[in-house]
């Protein structure tokens, strides 16, 4: 691995990271970490590669190309491998079973139903419910608790407010702060929706076309997001025509 790339306390981190589907590569070149006790924004517009980017990071996809640094050594392949050692990863479909009640999705989890309904009250109601009764946020906030229940040292998330309304969102991104605050897990988190995800995140990446084109802090608000997204545009104006 590359050391100037990664912090010294690096939880996930990527260094050169080629990613895509059979041999067809969609992600270039992706230099990124997560540290504990951050959330990590990775933004950039539909197509830009951040979903693909996250699976990769999961082991869901297998890497084409760079290296995945995991707790500090190179990762070893596999989703499951990489959740028995403390990832929690909430993919962009919500992943519960629709036919199931609340509290068999919970136990599912391993993380028990106390920590979970601890996490989000509104389950406790609803334990004997099926999920596919439950509305979209009601889904959502049952994912989450099961992923953050089972105390995850690094937690992947994509687009968890897609199609859910701002509070539920809040609710979400509040449960994320609080695992972060008080556990000091790591957090990369894919949204399409950069101001919300600067109100919780302590640094960012942006990707546009499979690469990441600029990076920052989140303190410095949507400004530096809106000049990294001028920036590549005249690049790209810029460029020779082949």
């Amino acid at each position: 691995m590359t050391a100037s790339v990664l912090a010294p306390t690096t939880l996930l981190g990527a260094t050169g990271l080629v990613a895509g589907y059979g041999d067809l590569a969609v992600v270039h070149g992706i230099d990124l970490h997560v540290a504990p006790g951050e959330i990590v924004a990775l933004l950039g517009p539909n197509g830009a590669g951040k979903s693909t980017t996250l699976l990769t990071l999961a082991g869901d996809l297998p890497p084409l190309g760079g290296d995945i640094e995991w707790l500090g050594t190179p990762a070893r392949p596999g989703l499951h491998r990489r959740a028995q050692e403390g990832l929690g990863f909430v993919s962009e479909e919500r992943s519960v079973i629709m036919s199931m009640s609340v509290r068999d999705n919970l136990l599912l989890g391993k993380g028990g139903i106390e920590p979970a309904v601890a996490l989000f009250p509104e389950l406790g109601a609803l334990l004997s419910r099926r999920a596919g009764l439950l509305s979209g946020g009601e889904q959502q906030m049952l994912t989450l608790a099961r992923a953050l229940a089972r105390q995850p040292r690094v937690l992947l998330a994509d687009e968890l407010s897609l199609g859910l309304g701002p509070m539920v969102v809040d609710r979400l991104l509040a449960a994320i702060q609080d695992a972060v605050r008080d556990r000091g897990i790591g957090v990369l988190l894919v949204e399409q929706q950069a101001r919300r995800a600067l109100q919780v995140a302590d640094r960012w990446y942006l990707m546009r076309r499979g690469t990441v084109v600029a990076s920052g802090v989140a303190a410095d608000g949507m400004a530096g997001i809106e000049a990294a997204y001028l920036a590549d545009d005249a690049r790209t104006t810029d460029a020779p025509e082949e």
